[in-house]
């Protein structure tokens, strides 16, 4: 790479997927959750590269290194008739932060959304991760107030399929 800081932000391809899963690792020791990492190679790799991908990644690289991945999808919203870019994860490793790459990477998300005629940019951040808070603030992101988060997972989401037995 030409000049001395160089980034690059690019779709991630097949050849991508052991780094995608272990900074997918990195990041659940990070949130304090690396119990809840249950992520596989093969996994990604039929999800994000099978013959019916159900999210993207993107890849940072810094200096030709890898620094940080941003994995996203699609929504819709019923209010806008329209699709919604929903950013699950985004990542920067410790040693990369601070230098503008996730302002880029969400730069980058930003157009990708513009471009596939999206109505919305959102995503969760954890109630104490301040540095990401106010990281997303600077960006115009705001906190939705009035509405709340819910999940269901593991033997729950087995049951409602099952009718709720």
């Amino acid at each position: 790479m030409a000049n001395a800081d160089a980034l690059v932000i690019r779709p991630a391809v097949p050849d991508d997927v052991p780094m995608i899963r272990k900074m997918i690792h990195e990041l659940a020791v990070y949130e304090r959750a690396a119990e809840e990492d249950h992520a596989t190679e093969e996994a990604l790799a039929r999800h994000l590269f099978g013959p019916t991908p159900r999210a993207e990644v993107l890849i940072a690289e810094y200096n030709g290194q890898v620094a940080a991945f941003a994995l996203f999808c699609h929504n819709f919203s019923t209010w806008e008739a329209a699709p919604g870019l929903w950013l699950e994860d985004l990542f920067v490793r410790p040693a990369y932060r601070r230098r503008g790459i996730g302002k880029a990477i969400f730069h980058r998300l930003g157009q990708i959304a513009v471009e596939r005629g999206c109505a919305r940019f959102e995503f969760t951040v954890l109630d104490w991760n301040k540095p990401a808070l106010d990281f997303y603030a600077t960006l115009g992101a705001v906190g939705l107030v009035d509405w709340t988060t819910h999940r269901i997972t593991g033997e729950a989401l087995e049951a409602l399929a099952r009718g709720g037995e």
